[in-house]
């Protein structure tokens, strides 16, 4: 769902919404930090929580507003300076945007090590890994704050992300507008024909300068929920699900959208980025007992050459679940490793 897809008047009804919501939000937010701070203090205390959990969640997520906020003043400037719009799609103004996401990403991974106490580790073989533009870029999606770690690894090579995100995420107004003109592309769930399309755009429009994310298990994982495919797949795709059946960590892939980036970027070498340490923590209510975690988020990468990729549709298929196999089998290795002793 991009911006040529979506109507204009859903658009901005979802807009008058949410953008007035987030705003609001936000100033409640920062101007009750004197007595919420304090109070969920007090909170945290009498229930013997000594690292405040509360008070860090707080202002996680008031600097996530802030940040939210800050996206949806500066929009309709940079609208006016792209001639009212009429040049969003110009490199000057996809770079312009582009600094302002780089900036939101890079302050809130460092509240995330100060407040929530998650550090970023990468291993020896993820700065060869991302090398150059363009790649397709394949990662593993267990948490919602392990969605911005492609964009951290690659803003800091100075190389512009473009992301396949699902289109329920357009109720963040500064994802909506800030992402959108970036270039990546917003995809409503099970909507095929209409996802591939657009996805098919996005790895068209790669170059030097890109790559095009995609989470390819489609949703964050859950034990339950790798249970619930398999055993769909032992009913339509047996010879699939044994194939996947020795699954722990991650879910299968849904092959169609990852294959529609594939086939419409033939000049983009492959990159896989695998990691753990956030296996325990899907969202935020799950951390905030146990803030901080002191939780290394340890990452690997591996880059595969576009010529290692098969181009017959069931071989491809095949390649994907062996290529999601050795992510699976990373994490199996390096899980228990990613967790340092609070102090």
């Amino acid at each position: 769902m991009n911006r040529g897809a979506e109507p204009r008047p859903v658009r901005w009804k979802r807009r008058a919404v949410t953008i007035p919501t987030m705003l609001t939000a936000t100033v409640i937010a920062v101007l009750a930090i004197p007595i919420a701070v304090p109070a969920f203090a007090v909170g945290d205390v009498a229930r013997a929580r000594w690292h405040l959990p509360t008070v860090r969640v707080y202002l996680f997520l008031t600097q996530y507003a802030i940040n939210d906020s800050v996206e949806i003043l500066i929009a309709p400037w940079y609208w006016l300076l792209a001639g009212c719009g009429t040049r969003l799609d110009s490199q000057v103004s996809i770079r312009r945007h582009h600094r302002i996401q780089q900036w939101s990403i890079a302050i809130l991974a460092r509240r995330a090590e100060q407040l929530l106490g998650i550090r970023v580790e990468l291993d020896e073989h993820v700065a060869a890994a991302l090398g150059p533009a363009p790649a397709i870029v394949l990662c593993r999606h267990v948490s919602l704050l392990d969605a911005s770690l492609p964009a951290l690894l690659y803003q800091q090579r100075g190389i512009q992300t473009r992301g396949v995100i699902m289109a329920e995420l357009l109720v963040d107004p500064g994802l909506d507008l800030l992402y959108q003109r970036t270039g990546s592309v917003f995809i409503p769930r099970d909507r095929g024909p209409e996802a591939r399309r657009a996805i098919r755009d996005l790895g068209a429009a790669l170059d030097r300068s890109t790559v095009a994310v995609i989470f390819p298990e489609g949703r964050l994982f859950t034990p339950e929920l790798r249970d619930h495919i398999l055993a769909r797949l032992t009913a339509n795709d047996p010879e699939r699900a044994t194939r996947l059946a020795g699954l722990r960590h991650v879910l299968p892939i849904r092959p169609g959208g990852v294959n529609a980036l594939i086939d419409s970027a033939p000049g983009a070498d492959i990159v896989v980025i695998a990691h753990t340490g956030l296996d325990n923590y899907p969202d935020l209510r799950s951390l905030a007992a146990q803030l901080p975690i002191n939780t290394s988020l340890r990452v690997t990468a591996r880059r595969i050459p576009r010529t290692d990729v098969p181009s017959v549709p069931t071989q491809r298929d095949e390649w994907l679940d062996r290529t999601w196999q050795t992510v699976d089998d990373w994490i199996e290795t390096h899980r228990n490793g990613g967790n340092r002793p609070s102090t």
